[in-house]
């Protein structure tokens, strides 16, 4: 089937949109394109992912945000036989006793435009079946970086960093990890915003980070944050890495008299260090290659300190980005949801519990028709 994949993701920058060539096992990308979020609307949904707006403009956000998607896909021309839409991640918490995930953008607005039936609301079906609703993307992962005789972990830099580790060095199929590691570039915007009174968005390539020097104290306080302790299966958020941590942080970062370069300097290098902390502590042994996808690896400064801290594990490691395996960096998240909607479309559970967390595998997503 061709199937359009939507995904904005956690950093609330803009939206992805991927039109795949899809069948059991297997993705094609036929193209991709990237739309920057309206100003007023990334407010909106910033404002939405801290919990700072009532339950009514809630629900003018998730039908004002369906509409923009509808049109921006009209724009396209897509001209799918199906969608994916994964949503806007506005709350996320996986707890046992009472977990709840919510991603806004009503799909009934893409069916009525595109004419095409839409999987949406992917997460909730692994919650229920005793899983942390994420990460979903392993299936794809997968299917596309899979190679028998090695060890490649995928490393996805978005607003929060997940990997997932296929170790393919013996049997039939590659034993298969997946857990978000922490933050990747939802503190890097935070800060950029405040900066520059929001004229900035992000760090572009890096610029700011690469300017600066990093403060180890605070670093090594950060550091030693429990989430990156979990074994897995693991997820997070904003809830745990987003305002809230910036708001606490920034007042420590201006006690300590560091310059903006110097603050983006030392986020830069948490994300780094704290993604190597979790490969140390929770995969079975390093991986062959690390491949980096997502917004995050775009910027050169973020990718540098990643590859000088992955590089201390195992010096013999490649650190490439998804580019050189002819995907786009951004187009592996709205792939990955155009996969799990042709697989929910066809009526295949997605999810794999050793991953998630779940107590089985299960049917992911809700159709609009």
């Amino acid at each position: 089937m061709r199937v359009l994949g939507i995904m904005s993701g956690t950093s609330i920058d803009g939206v992805d949109y991927a039109l795949c060539d899809v069948e059991r096992g297997s993705v094609r990308l036929m193209r991709f394109w990237s739309r920057a979020f309206p100003k007023l609307m990334q407010r909106r949904l910033h404002a939405a992912a801290a919990n700072e707006c009532a339950a009514h403009e809630l629900a003018q956000i998730h039908h004002d945000l369906g509409r923009l998607y509808a049109r921006q896909a009209m724009q396209l021309n897509a001209r799918a036989e199906l969608i994916g839409l994964h949503g806007q991640t506005v709350f996320h918490n996986p707890d046992r006793r009472a977990p709840a995930t919510m991603q806004i953008g009503e799909p009934a607005y893409l069916a009525e435009a595109l004419r095409a039936p839409v999987v949406s609301n992917f997460r909730p079906a692994d919650l229920a079946a005793g899983g942390q609703g994420a990460p979903l993307a392993t299936l794809f992962h997968q299917i596309v970086f899979a190679q028998r005789g090695q060890h490649v972990c995928v490393n996805n830099l978005g607003g929060i960093s997940n990997v997932t580790s296929l170790d393919w060095r013996s049997g039939r199929t590659p034993r298969i990890g997946a857990f978000d590691t922490g933050p990747a570039c939802v503190l890097l915007d935070l800060a950029m915003r405040e900066f520059t009174s929001g004229k900035k968005t992000c760090d572009r390539g890096g610029a700011w980070a690469k300017r600066g020097k990093i403060c180890e104290p605070l670093l090594q306080s950060w550091l030693k944050h429990p989430f990156f302790r979990i074994a897995p299966p693991k997820s997070t958020g904003r809830e745990l890495f987003g305002e809230t941590f910036w708001r606490a942080e920034q007042k420590r970062l201006t006690a300590a008299r560091l310059s903006p370069f110097d603050m983006l300097a030392t986020l830069t290098e948490f994300t780094a260090r704290s993604l190597a902390v979790n490969y140390q502590l929770h995969l079975r042994t390093t991986p062959d290659i690390v491949v980096l996808s997502g917004g995050g690896a775009k910027n050169s400064t973020l990718v540098q300190r990643i590859k000088a801290g992955l590089l201390l594990l195992n010096p013999s490691m490649r650190v490439t980005t998804a580019d050189e395996f002819g995907w786009p960096s951004s187009a592996i998240e709205p792939a990955a949801f155009a996969l799990l909607a042709f697989y929910r479309w066809r009526g295949w559970p997605a999810n794999l519990p050793g991953t998630t967390g779940a107590r089985r595998r299960v049917l992911l997503g809700q159709i609009s028709q």
